[in-house]
């Protein structure tokens, strides 16, 4: 089953453009369920492996988020070699899938926001950069493997726009609003200042290589305790706060799909029902027998 896993892998990576992410990801559920049917080869693998496998996951407690999770990886592992001719039938085709209830992402209203990315001091080179991030990722609605990706290639900010290249390396186009525009040259001011590489990657560290996703989750939390607020936020709260401030305001779903660079229009879709509140304020204020 290894050699399968290594050519479906080698498939995701340079056929389908999968993100290193989602290849690490598959490639580690995989290997879980190889190690859990032993010696077995792949060729005689049935719908009733798979389903001991995904048994063996609920007594672990794992989530049902996690077990479709996997279950999608197993799918699409035994999809590539039933169409590969490397075995003769897909098991996973009547292995049923959990029903998951959609999680609601965490967002900040308008004013938290705001709060949150004016908190920096941009008096210096590190307050200047974490201005210009807040502000970036709240303009553009871009996740942060996409913002730490940037390179000073991708950014315009004379036309208010940076190249983003996204999932499965797709590029898109990104806003730039006039607050992310300007923090954005406060921050190449305090850089030039600071004498360091007006080249390479758009945002960087201490040492001025590229941030990690990770530097930049840490960032957030510093300022999100800063600001006192009590929600459980992340980078990725404020792309959600984008999407949800965007559709509040009048967006049509289809622009905000392609901001998000949302393949399908349903992922965009779970943005709608968070506008609820907003919608009834509407109705309440607009129809005269509410």
């Amino acid at each position: 089953m290894k050699r399968h896993i290594n050519k479906f892998a080698n498939y995701i990576k340079i056929e389908k453009n999968y993100s290193s992410h989602t290849l690490r990801g598959y490639t580690a559920d995989l290997k879980e369920l190889s190690e859990f049917l032993g010696d077995k080869e792949t060729g005689d693998i049935d719908h009733l492996d798979i389903r001991r496998f995904l048994g063996e996951l609920r007594r672990r407690n794992c989530s049902k988020r996690t077990i479709v999770r996997k279950l999608a990886a197993i799918r699409s592992f035994f999809r590539f070699l039933f169409r590969e001719k490397l075995v003769n039938t897909n098991p996973a085709d009547s292995v049923f899938t959990p029903k998951v209830d959609k999680r609601l992402p965490e967002f900040l209203d308008p004013e938290a926001t705001i709060k949150l990315i004016t908190s920096p001091v941009k008096d210096n080179f590190f307050g200047a950069r974490d201005r210009a991030i807040l502000e970036v990722l709240y303009s553009t609605g871009i996740r942060v493997s996409e913002l730490v990706g940037l390179d000073f290639d991708n950014v315009d900010i004379i036309a208010g726009v940076v190249k983003v290249r996204g999932k499965g390396k797709k590029e898109r186009i990104a806003m730039l609003g006039e607050e992310a525009e300007h923090a954005a040259r406060t921050y190449l001011g305090e850089k030039k200042r600071a004498e360091k590489k007006m080249s390479g990657p758009f945002f960087t560290n201490k040492s001025d290589g590229r941030l990690s996703d990770r530097g930049v989750r840490r960032l957030v939390s510093k300022y999100v305790r800063l600001c006192s607020i009590e929600k459980k936020i992340s980078p990725h709260s404020l792309r959600h706060s984008f999407a949800t401030h965007m559709l509040n305001n009048g967006a049509d779903l289809r622009s905000v799909q392609e901001l998000l660079g949302h393949k399908n229009l349903s992922t965009t879709q779970i943005y709608t029902h968070l506008g609820t509140k907003r919608i009834k304020e509407i109705y309440a204020k607009a129809h005269p027998r509410a």
